[in-house]
């Protein structure tokens, strides 16, 4: 359904040395700079980070989340880990299993430097 999906940033520097070790975690390779924008590409789709083109402030969505595909509950753990010492803030509760319409996921939530709401998710397999 989705090709890609960008978000701001007002420090673009700033943003590439966070995600570069976020996503890798996930084993993304490191973000390829474009004039004003990161990109990070693998076979399921892009993952952007871009200075405004309007010139004006980069702002977070409030009620926006931006959820990456963790392969397990450590990779997840592993990306909360690397986010926080590379300058990300925890949000929402701990990383652990949410569960609900019969489904149980393994999350962890971190706000990036410029204040987006960010995810990392593994699907649990369902119990036999």
């Amino acid at each position: 359904m989705f090709s890609h999906v960008m978000i701001g940033t007002n420090d673009l520097d700033r943003a590439k040395a966070f995600y570069d070790k976020l996503l890798g975690t996930l084993g993304v390779p490191a973000g390829a700079v474009d004039r004003h924008r990161i990109f990070y590409r693998t076979k399921t789709g892009t993952f952007s980070v871009s200075k405004p083109i309007d010139g004006k402030a980069a702002t977070f969505a409030n009620g926006g989340t931006i959820g990456f595909t963790a392969a397990s509950a450590a990779e997840a753990d592993a990306w909360h880990a690397a986010g926080l010492a590379n300058g990300g803030t925890t949000c929402e509760d701990p990383p652990g299993i949410r569960e609900g319409g019969g489904v149980k996921l393994y999350i962890a939530y971190l706000r990036d430097p410029d204040g987006n709401k960010i995810c990392a998710l593994h699907r649990l397999p369902k119990e036999a």
